[in-house]
């Protein structure tokens, strides 16, 4: 069995992403949301994409921008992919020529399948929690019976999660990968070594 791929999103400092890099994660995701309190500018991102090193995969992540101002991210910084949280179209997200990842937000009735099929050409869909209001990192947990069994597999589980629930989630889903942003900080936008030290072990050992 493939091994579940750890994110951890909403990077603000060097010392976190060294902290992610060191403790064996996958991914981290850097937030370019004005309203987000995890949101960095350029400057601050070019650090963190440094420290992270060439092993770990670098995601910018963006709710409904205009195509400038992913444009203006690109060209300054060595993206490795997006990642789109808003209500953004599958020809907008594809327009960059960059691998992306869409976000989709769990609502009681929501088909999920239906919403998976209208980004054929997504690298990877994140499954996460609805709160009106909230574009993401809502720190909530929802109800992974309502993953259709056939996607289960292929998805990036988010949404609450936690050192102390993560293996829990990996039992139950068996996804892909996991993205973690509130659920391993100290405070919010800052992330603790011990908690993401916690939460890659808890992964590995599912």
């Amino acid at each position: 069995m493939a091994r579940t791929r750890v994110k951890i999103c909403g990077i603000t400092r060097i010392a976190d992403a060294l902290a992610a890099s060191n403790a064996g994660a996958d991914a981290i995701g850097l937030v370019f949301y004005g309203p987000s309190v995890r949101n960095v500018g350029i400057d601050e991102a070019a650090g963190i994409v440094e420290a992270a090193g060439s092993f770990v995969t670098t995601v910018g992540l963006f709710v409904d921008p205009q195509a400038d101002e992913v444009r203006k991210v690109l060209e300054a910084l060595p993206l490795d992919r997006l990642q789109f949280h808003g209500d953004e179209s599958e020809t907008f997200c594809r327009q960059f020529a960059k691998p992306y990842i869409k976000a989709l937000r769990a609502k009681p009735d929501t088909d999920f399948s239906a919403l998976v099929a209208a980004y054929p050409s997504a690298a990877g869909i994140l499954l996460d929690s609805y709160k009106p209001g909230v574009a993401g990192g809502t720190g909530e947990v929802f109800d992974w019976d309502t993953i259709p069994l056939k996607m289960r597999d292929g998805i990036i589980l988010a949404g609450g999660l936690n050192p102390d629930n993560v293996a829990g989630a990996i039992r139950a889903i068996r996804p892909a990968a996991v993205d973690v942003s509130g659920g391993v900080e100290s405070s919010p936008g800052i992330k603790s070594e011990e908690k993401i030290r916690a939460f890659i072990e808890a992964v590995n050992g599912e």
